[in-house]
């Protein structure tokens, strides 16, 4: 007999199905998004010219420290789910793609800690 292959039968393998995928980034893209309207609208109501002192003002609140956080936590998660699929999807030797796989998170774990290190220097 016939293995059926296709339809609500078929056997669905793999680590990842892709619709978590897509709303994860979806959501974090929400959260940039909602972040850059809120830097914006500071920087639009600011008075005087904008340099150091604006900046440092705008990041001084803590508020806006805690916001700034979950908006680089957002952005890790958003680029980690990218890369990784693209290594997914075009590195096809499992041993080159765990090395590709592990760079990526040491770089964005890096980056994450360097813009927390800057962040709360402020």
């Amino acid at each position: 007999m016939a293995t059926v292959n296709y339809g609500p039968k078929r056997r669905v393998v793999g680590a990842h199905y892709g619709v978590g995928d897509w709303l994860a980034q979806g959501a974090t893209a929400a959260v940039l998004a909602a972040f850059t309207l809120v830097v914006l609208v500071q920087l639009l109501f600011s008075a005087g010219p904008i340099g150091y002192d604006t900046w440092a003002g705008i990041f001084a609140a803590r508020w806006m420290k805690v916001l700034t956080f979950s908006v680089i936590v957002a952005l890790i998660w958003h680029a980690w789910i990218g890369v990784r699929n693209i290594w997914m999807d075009y590195a096809k030797p499992t041993s080159v793609r765990l090395v590709l796989q592990v760079f990526t998170l040491v770089w964005l774990l890096g980056c994450a800690g360097w813009a927390i290190e800057v962040l709360w220097r402020l």
